[in-house]
């Protein structure tokens, strides 16, 4: 009888398990069709169309690697690479070091704290065409606030959007404009810092800085990568500003890659030219993140031990 009752308890397990995996592909399902039929899809019809010459128009002509030799051949391609390399090793690494800054202010023992949070994180909700327009009258060479700020200092009027000098590096002081979102992370991390260890250090007579470069910097160091991963991530991927405000100039010098996508995808109709180059895209920002990653085990501390 015993071994019976323990069949029957068995079978009864396995069916109770197998209901509950019914229900929960039943549950999932609209998120799993979603997903199939608007991402999965795509994708690899992207990747199909990416050895195609292909209008929308007229049907898929197969035509091999062609429009990836043509993508190294192409003077715009390389430009558009220049120009967001050129925003990412600038504007990351600001926006990292900014948003621990303030992190770092915003944990402090100081009135407000609470509105002080809310009020830096707050634009960071504001969507990117609303954000860019506020920019663009923002430095408006006859009537803009920032202009104004540096007559302050003898500085003649710039016409940021209309210089090449000066057009990236207005796309850059714009980036600052969403650093809330990490600043919010960073203070997380900031304070999941175990406080023992730091009265700890204090002592054994370390110092603010001391504490902060061998206690707090090494403790927060997952949260940091991740950061910075996320806005490399993102830097690849600027399209708003300069579709919005520059459109790609003034001589191409805003013209990034994502950019270039856009034109050649919907204003020059090659979907399998575009198709390539987010396939270009895709592939680069897999390798540079499993570099990173490769990389984090030397300078990222982790408390259960090193990543493998």
């Amino acid at each position: 009888m015993s071994r019976l009752s323990k069949g029957d308890s068995g079978l009864k397990s396995t069916r109770e398990s197998r209901r509950e995996g019914r229900w929960f592909y039943f549950f999932i399902s609209p998120w799993l069709i979603g997903f199939i039929a608007f991402a999965l899809i795509p994708v690899l019809a992207s990747l199909y169309y990416s050895f195609t010459e292909y209008d929308i128009i007229h049907t898929p002509e197969f035509i091999g690697f062609g429009n990836y030799n043509e993508l190294f051949h192409d003077d715009l391609f390389w430009n558009s690479i220049k120009v967001t390399l050129k925003y990412t090793f600038i504007s990351v690494p600001l926006t990292l070091i900014l948003s621990l800054f303030f992190a770092i202010l915003i944990n402090q023992k100081i009135p407000f704290r609470g509105f002080l949070r809310t009020a830096m994180y707050f634009p960071s909700m504001i969507s990117g065409v609303a954000m860019a327009l506020l920019w663009f009258w923002v430095f408006n060479p006859q009537a803009g606030l920032f202009n104004y700020f540096l007559s302050w200092f003898g500085i003649d009027t710039i016409n940021w959007f209309l210089d090449e000098k000066y057009a990236m590096w207005a796309l850059i002081i714009m980036s600052f404009w969403g650093m809330g979102g990490g600043m919010l992370i960073f203070l997380a991390g900031l304070q999941g810092v175990p406080q023992s260890l730091l009265e700890a250090a204090k002592l054994d007579g370390a110092g603010r800085l001391r504490t902060f470069w061998n206690v707090t910097l090494p403790l927060i160091s997952p949260v940091f990568l991740f950061q910075l991963i996320i806005g490399l991530i993102d830097s690849f991927q600027v399209f708003t500003q300069a579709y919005t405000i520059t459109q790609g100039g003034p001589n191409y010098s805003t013209w990034f890659y994502v950019f270039n996508i856009y034109i050649n995808a919907f204003k020059n109709f090659r979907y399998g030219y575009a198709s390539a180059m987010s396939w270009i895209l895709l592939l680069a920002v897999m390798a540079i993140t499993f570099v990173i990653m490769k990389m984090s085990n030397r300078y990222v501390y982790y408390e259960g031990g090193r990543e493998r």
